[in-house]
């Protein structure tokens, strides 16, 4: 056995010994009798003020909630479907689910009807719980496919239909809290049959290559990620949170339902993401966690505002600070070392530019900002580091309870996705993926042992499907996706995310596929970001009523040109994009281009645009 091996293995067992025979609903309890009166979860009235429980208040709730899925019928082990925004309902209803027995099971907001009833059908839901008319019409035209589903409870009550089957959550709560008040033990004894081993959630995959699989995990999973955060330093104990992406994003199900049972967290939820920039002004968030494509929308907007300065002498003055926020953040990387004038340089620079700018945004008291689920673009990365800002890059999949390698504030390198969490095994297979070993893992795919047993060899070995390097220091940096890569007609393995990251880089640019499997070349399909662009326009005296004439607008063309030829010199010949084409669009996950978790639907726009590819190889 190696010495890595063996400290691997040490590690684990005292994460192991941290967490031993612990379940989410022992953790639940803990958390409220040692932080009963701390804020749990908060929503915003109308009015803009926050209210919601405590932690102590949060837990009975709880209790009261699995008391009703008893009185209702719930039988442990059956699954309860909960398709509703962030919103503290929709964790209540999660954790009451979990304490009676059941497994709760997320749906996306964005799936159509017959979505719904494909997972509903695979994983055999018996309970809904929906939020109000737009989730109601997408259950609605299915239901009598789904003659399983016992009860329908509809947050809503004006939206609740008539009949046995539906009950409003007034009446759902008011229900629980007198089963039980009258009898708590029901209650009590489905919590103690619980074993860690026992699923704690069943989630599906966002479907980005065919139909989305359900993927299992147990509270054992959940509390050795927790545990493991919590060594790491990564959150701090009753960290501050917004939380906006969807629920059934297994990195926002951490931040806002795991992670707070363990460190006393506030949630602060925003069921609408376009009123995020508002809310996050509001709370001043302790930690900030957002997906590359939302920080690729933060700087397109702070490149906006930049580009509308008319003051030369000001723009200048913040180039030159996030010149010495930049430089300040690349040398406290690992291994390296601030020289006492930069770390002096930054300090004037933050005070009098760079705070402010952060102040803006609502991060000035965010202690720790990360991101997952893609690679995040150098650029972007560099463009925060200009602010002051580490972002501490993750990775992981729903099939490892989310992130099992990290960056963390005193050990991070930008361009990677951080090293190995404690106790887990992380290798390259010869054919350059990433492999990964350790309690993380899911137990498997629901209904789909064939898959499953693609996914986890007989060795224990999960395939991740990316392509990745570890260097001399354990940090692992992610490539590609290992079916993304493109091979060209001469046999060329090229990496499309490298080039579209290069692409994306100018603001103007708000998403690019680039294409060329068994091509000669390859091509590129482009969106305008629909937020600089008009500001690029307008501070360049362009009139345009939409995004479609700004597509076509010579100015447009000839800038889009500039930034594919500055993207080109930076990639080999055969990875540089011969061909590209501006599309009046803008993808989104309504238009159905990205998931739910804004991912690009490479399939989806291979079919949706084929003409124009085809096009591009004529042209």
């Amino acid at each position: 056995m190696t010495t890595q091996l063996t400290e691997i293995l040490r590690q684990r067992a005292e994460l192991e010994k941290a967490i031993e025979g612990m379940t989410v609903c022992d953790q639940l309890r803990r958390t409220a009798e040692e932080s009963g009166d701390a804020p749990a979860y908060a929503d915003r009235g109308e009015d803009g003020t926050w209210a919601g429980p405590t932690w102590s208040q949060a837990r009975q709730q709880a209790l009261e909630l699995a008391a009703a899925f008893i009185a209702l019928g719930l039988v442990p082990g059956e699954r309860v479907a909960i398709m509703m925004p962030n919103r503290s309902q929709h964790v209540l209803a999660d954790l009451g689910a979990v304490h009676a027995g059941g497994i709760p099971v997320t749906f996306y907001a964005t799936l159509a009807p017959d979505q719904v009833a494909y997972v509903a059908g695979d994983c055999d839901t018996r309970f809904a719980i929906l939020d109000g008319a737009a989730e109601l019409a997408r259950w609605e035209p299915i239901l009598d496919r789904l003659p399983e589903v016992k009860r329908i409870v509809v947050r809503d009550a004006t939206a609740c239909p008539s009949g046995d089957r539906f009950l409003t959550w007034d009446a759902f709560v008011s229900l629980g809290r007198e089963r039980y008040a009258a009898e708590p033990g029901k209650v009590a004894e489905r919590i103690a049959a619980i074993k860690p081993d026992d699923p704690v959630t069943l989630l599906y995959t966002s479907g980005t290559t065919g139909n989305p699989k359900g993927v299992l995990l147990t509270h054992h999973n959940v509390m050795y990620e927790c545990q493991a955060a919590v060594n790491l330093g990564t959150i701090a104990a009753g960290f501050r949170w917004v939380s906006y992406l969807p629920i059934a994003h297994i990195a926002e199900r951490m931040f806002s339902i795991y992670l707070p049972l363990s460190l006393a967290g506030h949630i602060n939820f925003c069921p609408d993401s376009t009123q995020l920039i508002g809310m996050v002004g509001q709370v001043r968030p302790t930690s900030f966690f957002g997906v590359p494509r939302v920080w690729e929308k933060v700087k397109a907007g702070i490149e906006a505002l930049m580009a509308g300065e008319q003051d030369p002498q000001r723009r200048a003055g913040v180039q030159q600070a996030m010149d010495i926020g930049r430089r300040y953040v690349e040398s406290s990387q690992y291994g390296r070392t601030t020289p006492p004038e930069l770390a002096e340089a930054f300090r004037q620079a933050d005070e009098k530019v760079l705070g402010l700018i952060r102040g803006l945004l609502g991060l000035s008291e965010a202690e720790v900002v990360s991101s997952a689920a893609a690679p995040l673009p150098p650029e972007v990365a560099s463009f925060f580091a200009g602010l002051g800002m580490r972002i501490i890059d993750i990775y992981g999949m729903t099939e490892t309870t989310g992130a099992f390698t990290t960056n963390t504030p005193d050990a991070f390198k930008l361009g990677t996705v951080g090293r190995a969490f404690p106790g887990m095994e992380v290798r390259i297979a010869a054919d350059g993926e990433i492999l990964t070993r350790g309690p993380l893992l899911t137990p498997g795919y629901l209904n789909l042992p064939e898959q499953t047993a693609e996914l986890i060899d007989h060795e224990g070995w999960l395939h991740t499907g990316d392509i990745g390097r570890i260097d001399e220091d354990g940090f692992l940096s992610v490539v590609d996706r290992k079916k993304e890569l493109i091979i060209t007609a001469g046999g060329e393995n090229v990496s499309p995310a490298a080039i579209e990251g290069l692409l994306v880089a100018h603001p103007l640019i708000g998403q690019a596929l680039a294409y060329g499997d068994r091509r000669p070349y390859v091509v590129a399909v482009l969106t305008l970001d629909p937020e600089v662009a008009p500001a690029w326009a307008k501070a360049r005296g362009i009139e345009a009523g939409s995004l479609a004439e700004l597509a076509a607008h010579q100015d447009i063309l000839a800038e889009v040109e500039k930034a594919v030829g500055a993207a080109n010199e930076r990639l080999a010949r055969v990875q540089q994009v011969k061909s590209w084409r501006l599309l009046p669009v803008e993808w989104t996950v309504d238009s159905e281009e990205l998931t739910p978790t804004l991912k690009l639907k490479r399939r989806i726009v291979h079919a949706k645009y084929a003409d124009v590819i085809d096009e591009l190889y004529v042209a």
